[in-house]
């Protein structure tokens, strides 16, 4: 299965703008499709592989992506396209197997770290984990695969999840450190390439000693100060969906800082 017509196969398996394209009717966290523009250039600046259109790895990058859209982005599950609602389950290193209600719920990051020394997934939900990961790599945190070892139904793939460290974390100093992790993926797919399961293994504790090498920040005036904006915008986030008012994007920089499994990541 080396050369595919991707083209003439579903929706879940074509690029990721073409699903977003024909992606209609859909009730989105942020009231409105992410635009995965700034992501998509670095991509095509930082990306290590280059893969045929009509290759194995082209179809197995592009049906984690729109998994990564939709464990992001999508609030109802029965509006997933790339997974087999009632079946799907997903775990990493071998932990717990978490459902599509758990994604909606936690977001990818969460789910896919755990509890750790420099990360406590049970003290996060899908807002604070998401924002600890975008104020720690604003310029996006991009996947790619590298390898695809197998085909379907049983797919293992290597892939590469990076970013530039140059925001703090948990009030770690950024290091401007390139930041690599490196993992493999078993995904199970039905006939039709829907995911019926997702298995991620890779090093998170490697992943989060980089994000703490720097030390701790200093504890100035103007990192307080900082602190306080981010609190009271939470508080006014907080306020505003209480009246029912909806948000109508999130900042372009968020979008492109999703991790795609992020469930596993992008």
């Amino acid at each position: 299965m080396s050369q595919i017509d991707i083209e003439k196969l579903h929706l879940w398996v074509q690029d990721r703008e073409t699903v977003l394209k024909y992606s209609t009717h859909v009730e989105w966290r942020y009231g409105k499709k992410p635009d995965y523009t700034h992501s998509n250039e670095k991509l095509a600046q930082e990306s290590t592989r280059n893969h045929p259109s009509n290759s194995l790895e082209a179809l197995v990058q592009n049906l984690v992506r729109t998994f990564d859209i939709e464990a992001n982005f999508k609030t109802n599950p029965a509006q997933w396209l790339s997974v087999v609602p009632d079946q799907f389950r997903m775990s990493t290193n071998g932990g717990s197997r978490h459902t599509i209600t758990d994604l909606i719920n936690s977001g990818t990051y969460k789910l896919m770290i755990g509890n750790t020394k420099h990360y406590q997934a049970t003290a996060e939900n899908f807002e604070t984990s998401t924002g600890l990961f975008h104020t720690a790599f604003p310029d996006g945190f991009l996947w790619e695969v590298l390898e695809v070892y197998s085909g379907p139904p049983e797919i293992v793939f290597k892939w590469r999840h990076w970013g530039e460290f140059k925001g703090e974390y948990k009030g770690y100093a950024p290091t401007g450190e390139m930041i690599e992790v490196i993992g493999t993926s078993l995904v199970r797919v039905t006939d039709d390439l829907k995911i019926l399961s997702l298995e991620h293994y890779y090093d998170n504790t490697q992943f989060l000693a980089k994000l703490t090498s720097g030390g701790k920040l200093l504890k100035t005036p103007q990192n307080q100060q900082k602190k306080s904006d981010s609190l009271w915008r939470r508080f006014w986030n907080f306020i505003q969906k209480l009246w029912g008012r909806k948000e109508t994007s999130p900042p372009a920089n968020l979008q492109a800082s999703r991790c795609p499994f992020a469930a596993v990541v992008k």
